[in-house]
C-alpha cells in the first residue's frame, strides 16, 4: 500500500474519469487537467496548486497498474464493498478475512493461532480505520506518496533538476542522464511523515518523457531517420547529421545504399553512468514529388542504361516459398 489515506480520496473523481477508464483515458485526463492547473498559469492560486498536487498523485497511482489494483481493492473496502460484522473469531463470514488475504498475497490468516495477519500493510489500514490508538508498537515509518510528472526528451536524455508540488509540500530532485518513459524513481524521506518518531516514507515518482520530432531513445543509443537523395544512396556521398547536443558529425553513405540501412555513429548517444552510446542513423531514400523536364528525362537515360538490374529479381521466388 503506498498510502494510508487512501480509503478518503477518490482518484478517479480528482482526473474526472470512470472506474474502468483506460490507461489512456487516465493520461489524457491528467494532462488536461495538469495544463489548466499548473502554477505557472495560475500564479498565486492556492486553490488551483492544491488541485494540481492532487491531480499528480492521483495520476501517480493511476497510472500503475499494481498500485491501481491496491487502490481499487482498499476502496472497496472503504465504501461500496465488503462489510465487516464482528463475530465469532472477530470476523463475520470470512469476509474480512478475505479482503485481506487477497490484498496481502494469501497469507494473512493463520488459523492454528487465532486471527492474525502478517502483511505490514494490515496494521496501517487499521490504524487509519480506527484512530491508530490500539496498534501502534513503536516508532512507525511513514507511507509512501506516488506523484508523477512529464519531462521533455531533451531533459530525460541528459538530466535535469526539477522542482515538484506534492501532496507533502514541495520536492526539488534531479532526474538521471537516460531516464526513460514510465521509469519510476524514489526519492528517500519525501513521503508522509512517520508516527511516534518513525523516519518519514518515500516518493514514488513515475516519470513520462515527451517524444521528439528526430530522435527516439533505444538504452544508451540513440535512433534517427537519415533521408537522402537518390543520387547520393546510388553514388555515395558524405552527409550531416544533427546530434542531439546540438553540432552536426559527417556520415558516409556508400554506393549503392538501400533505404532502411542502419550506419552507427559511435559515442553520439545518451551518457549514462553505465556508458555513453551511440547514434544510430537508418537512411531513408527521399524521391521528389515532382520532377523537370530535364531530371526526367535523366531518369529515363539511367533506366534504359540500366535495364538489366530487376531489384525484384528474388521477390517472388521468397515468397513462393
Amino acid at each position: 500500500m503506498s498510502s494510508q489515506d487512501w480509503f478518503t480520496k477518490d482518484f478517479y473523481a480528482t482526473l474526472g474519469v470512470s472506474k474502468d477508464a483506460s490507461p489512456e483515458d487516465v493520461k489524457k485526463a491528467y494532462r488536461r487537467l495538469a495544463r489548466d492547473l499548473h502554477p505557472d498559469r495560475n500564479p498565486g492560486d492556492a486553490s488551483a496548486e492544491r488541485r494540481f498536487k492532487d491531480v499528480g498523485e492521483a495520476y501517480g497511482v493511476l497510472s500503475d497498474k499494481e498500485q491501481r489494483q491496491q487502490y481499487d481493492a482498499i476502496r472497496a473496502m472503504g465504501g461500496g464493498g465488503p462489510r465487516f460484522q464482528a463475530g465469532a473469531g472477530g470476523a463475520g463470514n470470512g469476509g474480512f478475512e478475505d479482503v485481506f488475504s487477497s490484498m496481502f498475497g494469501g497469507g494473512g490468516a493463520n488459523r492454528a493461532g487465532g486471527q492474525q495477519y502478517r502483511a505490514q500493510g494490515f496494521e496501517d489500514v487499521l490504524s487509519n480505520m480506527f484512530g491508530g490508538g490500539g496498534f501502534q508498537r513503536g516508532p512507525q515509518k511513514g507511507s509512501d506518496v506516488a506523484a508523477a510528472t512529464e519531462v521533455s526528451f531533451r531533459q530525460a536524455a541528459f538530466g535535469d533538476t526539477i522542482t515538484l508540488r506534492t501532496s507533502t509540500g514541495t520536492v526539488k530532485t534531479r532526474l538521471p542522464a537516460g531516464v526513460t518513459d514510465g521509469q519510476k524513481i524514489r526519492i528517500a524521506g519525501k513521503g508522509r511523515q512517520g508516527t511516534n518518531g518513525g523516519p518519514s516514507g518515500d516518493l514514488i515518482l513515475t516519470v513520462r518523457v515527451g517524444k521528439h520530432p528526430v530522435f527516439t531513445a533505444d538504452g544508451k543509443n540513440l535512433r534517427m531517420n537519415l533521408p537522402v537523395s537518390f543520387d547520393e544512396a546510388a553514388l555515395g556521398a558524405t552527409v550531416e547529421v544533427p546530434t542531439l547536443d546540438g553540432d552536426r558529425v559527417k556520415v558516409k553513405v556508400a554506393s549503392g545504399t538501400n533505404s532502411g540501412t542502419t550506419l552507427r555513429v559511435k559515442g553520439r548517444g545518451i551518457a549514462t553512468k553505465q556508458g555513453t552510446g551511440d547514434l544510430l542513423v537508418t537512411v531513408q531514400v527521399s524521391v521528389p514529388n515532382k520532377l523537370s523536364r530535364k531530371a526526367k528525362e535523366a531518369l529515363q537515360a539511367f533506366a534504359l542504361a540500366d535495364a538489366s538490374y530487376d531489384p525484384r529479381a528474388s521477390l517472388y521466388d521468397d515468397a513462393a516459398k
